[in-house]
Protein backbone atom coordinates (compact mmCIF):
# COMPACT_ATOMS: atom_id res chain seq x y z
CA UNK A 1 0.00 0.00 0.00
CA UNK A 2 1.19 3.63 -0.73
CA UNK A 3 2.36 5.99 1.83
CA UNK A 4 -0.60 8.19 1.84
CA UNK A 5 -3.38 5.39 2.16
CA UNK A 6 -1.48 4.30 5.13
CA UNK A 7 -1.65 7.69 6.56
CA UNK A 8 -5.22 8.04 5.95
CA UNK A 9 -5.53 4.24 7.40
CA UNK A 10 -3.19 5.20 10.63
CA UNK A 11 -5.21 8.78 10.89
CA UNK A 12 -8.70 6.47 11.23
CA UNK A 13 -7.09 4.07 13.11
CA UNK A 14 -6.31 6.77 15.92
CA UNK A 15 -9.22 8.47 15.50
CA UNK A 16 -11.17 5.43 16.15
CA UNK A 17 -8.75 4.85 19.64
CA UNK A 18 -9.35 8.40 21.07
CA UNK A 19 -12.79 7.97 20.40
CA UNK A 20 -13.37 4.95 22.25
CA UNK A 21 -11.08 5.86 24.79
CA UNK A 22 -12.81 9.28 25.52
CA UNK A 23 -16.14 7.27 25.33
CA UNK A 24 -15.17 5.32 28.05
CA UNK A 25 -14.23 8.55 29.86
CA UNK A 26 -17.50 9.97 29.62
CA UNK A 27 -19.45 6.32 30.34
CA UNK A 28 -17.79 6.35 33.57
CA UNK A 29 -18.76 9.72 34.45
CA UNK A 30 -15.26 11.03 34.74
CA UNK A 31 -16.22 14.04 32.00
CA UNK A 32 -18.51 15.16 29.68
CA UNK A 33 -16.06 13.76 27.28
CA UNK A 34 -18.79 12.45 24.62
CA UNK A 35 -16.29 14.06 21.78
CA UNK A 36 -18.39 12.23 18.80
CA UNK A 37 -21.59 13.53 19.47
CA UNK A 38 -20.34 16.84 20.56
CA UNK A 39 -18.81 17.39 17.05
CA UNK A 40 -21.80 15.80 15.75
CA UNK A 41 -24.28 17.80 17.19
CA UNK A 42 -22.65 21.20 15.90
CA UNK A 43 -23.81 20.21 12.65
CA UNK A 44 -27.05 18.63 13.50
CA UNK A 45 -27.68 21.07 16.14
CA UNK A 46 -29.23 18.69 18.46
CA UNK A 47 -27.85 15.26 20.31
CA UNK A 48 -30.16 13.19 18.45
CA UNK A 49 -29.08 12.18 15.53
CA UNK A 50 -25.43 13.22 16.08
CA UNK A 51 -23.65 10.17 16.50
CA UNK A 52 -23.40 9.40 12.83
CA UNK A 53 -22.07 12.98 11.67
CA UNK A 54 -19.96 12.71 14.61
CA UNK A 55 -18.06 9.90 13.83
CA UNK A 56 -17.67 10.94 10.05
CA UNK A 57 -16.39 14.50 10.92
CA UNK A 58 -13.74 12.96 13.85
CA UNK A 59 -12.84 10.01 11.32
CA UNK A 60 -11.83 12.60 8.44
CA UNK A 61 -10.27 15.24 11.11
CA UNK A 62 -8.23 12.16 12.55
CA UNK A 63 -6.95 11.49 8.59
CA UNK A 64 -6.25 14.68 7.55
CA UNK A 65 -4.43 15.42 11.01
CA UNK A 66 -2.56 11.97 10.56
CA UNK A 67 -0.28 13.98 7.77
CA UNK A 68 1.34 16.23 9.66
CA UNK A 69 1.47 13.86 12.50
CA UNK A 70 3.69 11.27 9.91
CA UNK A 71 5.54 13.95 8.72
CA UNK A 72 6.96 15.06 11.97
CA UNK A 73 7.45 11.20 13.11
CA UNK A 74 9.19 10.63 9.47
CA UNK A 75 11.95 13.49 10.57
CA UNK A 76 12.73 12.49 13.60
CA UNK A 77 15.78 11.02 14.95
CA UNK A 78 14.79 8.10 16.07
CA UNK A 79 13.97 4.38 15.27
CA UNK A 80 11.67 1.30 16.43
CA UNK A 81 7.80 1.35 17.09
CA UNK A 82 8.29 2.36 21.16
CA UNK A 83 10.22 5.81 20.94
CA UNK A 84 8.22 6.52 17.45
CA UNK A 85 4.72 6.00 19.56
CA UNK A 86 6.58 7.86 22.40
CA UNK A 87 7.21 10.97 20.40
CA UNK A 88 3.35 10.87 18.72
CA UNK A 89 2.01 10.87 22.39
CA UNK A 90 3.76 13.95 23.27
CA UNK A 91 2.70 15.22 20.11
CA UNK A 92 -0.89 14.27 20.88
CA UNK A 93 -0.57 16.22 24.24
CA UNK A 94 0.70 19.70 22.30
CA UNK A 95 -1.98 18.61 19.96
CA UNK A 96 -4.91 18.07 22.93
CA UNK A 97 -3.35 21.00 24.62
CA UNK A 98 -4.55 23.54 22.31
CA UNK A 99 -7.33 21.77 21.39
CA UNK A 100 -8.96 21.55 24.94
CA UNK A 101 -7.72 25.24 24.77
CA UNK A 102 -9.73 26.05 22.13
CA UNK A 103 -12.53 24.01 23.31
CA UNK A 104 -12.74 26.06 26.18
CA UNK A 105 -12.40 29.41 25.22
CA UNK A 106 -14.49 29.19 21.57
CA UNK A 107 -16.68 26.62 21.16
CA UNK A 108 -18.11 25.32 24.52
CA UNK A 109 -20.07 28.98 25.38
CA UNK A 110 -21.65 28.71 21.78
CA UNK A 111 -22.10 25.02 21.39
CA UNK A 112 -25.95 24.32 20.02
CA UNK A 113 -26.34 21.48 22.55
CA UNK A 114 -26.71 22.57 26.33
CA UNK A 115 -24.85 19.66 27.61
CA UNK A 116 -21.69 20.62 26.04
CA UNK A 117 -21.43 23.95 26.90
CA UNK A 118 -20.50 22.42 30.46
CA UNK A 119 -16.50 22.28 30.23
CA UNK A 120 -13.72 22.66 32.85
CA UNK A 121 -10.72 21.13 33.42
CA UNK A 122 -11.88 17.63 33.68
CA UNK A 123 -13.02 17.84 29.81
CA UNK A 124 -9.92 19.45 28.60
CA UNK A 125 -7.94 16.91 30.38
CA UNK A 126 -9.91 14.02 28.83
CA UNK A 127 -9.45 15.93 25.70
CA UNK A 128 -5.84 15.90 26.00
CA UNK A 129 -5.87 12.34 26.95
CA UNK A 130 -7.35 11.31 24.24
CA UNK A 131 -5.18 13.21 21.90
CA UNK A 132 -1.96 11.30 23.69
CA UNK A 133 -3.92 8.09 22.47
CA UNK A 134 -4.34 9.21 18.92
CA UNK A 135 -0.76 10.30 18.96
CA UNK A 136 0.59 6.90 20.19
CA UNK A 137 -1.54 4.73 17.58
CA UNK A 138 -0.45 6.94 14.96
CA UNK A 139 2.99 6.74 15.64
CA UNK A 140 2.87 3.05 16.23
CA UNK A 141 1.52 2.36 13.05
CA UNK A 142 4.12 4.93 11.38
CA UNK A 143 6.88 2.97 12.80
CA UNK A 144 5.35 -0.90 12.05
CA UNK A 145 4.33 -0.12 9.11
CA UNK A 146 7.02 2.03 7.73
CA UNK A 147 5.29 4.89 6.40
CA UNK A 148 7.94 7.58 4.92
CA UNK A 149 5.81 10.63 3.28
CA UNK A 150 9.17 12.02 2.72
CA UNK A 151 11.25 11.20 -0.30
CA UNK A 152 14.23 9.50 0.19
CA UNK A 153 17.25 11.63 -0.87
Amino acid sequence: MNAILLTLLAGIAGACAMSAVMYGIHAIGAANADMVRALGSIVTRKYEGSFGPGLVIHAISGAMFAFPYSVVLGIVPASGAGPIAGIGALMGFFHGFVVSFLLIAMVAESHPVEQFRRTGISVAVAHIFGHIVYGAVVGLLVAVLHISLIASA
